[in-house]
């Protein structure tokens, strides 16, 4: 039995890019950049003022928030691939900052962390 999915009005999963979390709809504006303006420990933002910014509807804005509260595996799943390309590159160096270039990932590499991190997806 899968577990039950909730359908949410204003987001998708956007066909255009490798990641899995969901979007604001025809928009390509990540629920999780939303999440993270809303929960800035600095500068926290209002609902409203996000969707001024991005010119969203109110009910867009609290939807992307309920969706990253609900911890759904596939941002963690992003949040693992982007940390498994950065140590693949040599990013987590800490001599990186003196030399800025990451090192290339082969194709086979890049595929390999792939399949580690979205193991249901078919590559």
């Amino acid at each position: 039995m899968s577990p039950t999915q909730t359908r949410w009005q204003h987001l998708e999963r956007d066909p255009k890019s490798s990641y899995r979390q969901l979007s604001i709809k025809g928009r390509r504006i990540k629920a999780r950049t939303l999440y993270g303006q809303y929960m800035n420990a600095e500068e926290p933002r209002t609902i409203e003022q996000i969707a001024e910014d991005y010119n969203l509807p109110l009910e867009a804005v609290r939807e992307a928030i309920a969706y990253c509260q609900s911890d759904p595996p596939e941002l963690q799943q992003d949040y693992h691939y982007d940390d498994m390309i950065m140590e693949a590159a040599g990013m987590n160096d800490p001599h990186y900052k003196y030399h800025g270039r990451p090192k290339p990932i082969s194709p086979q590499e890049r595929a390999r962390i792939r399949r580690l991190c979205y193991p249901s997806e078919s590559i």
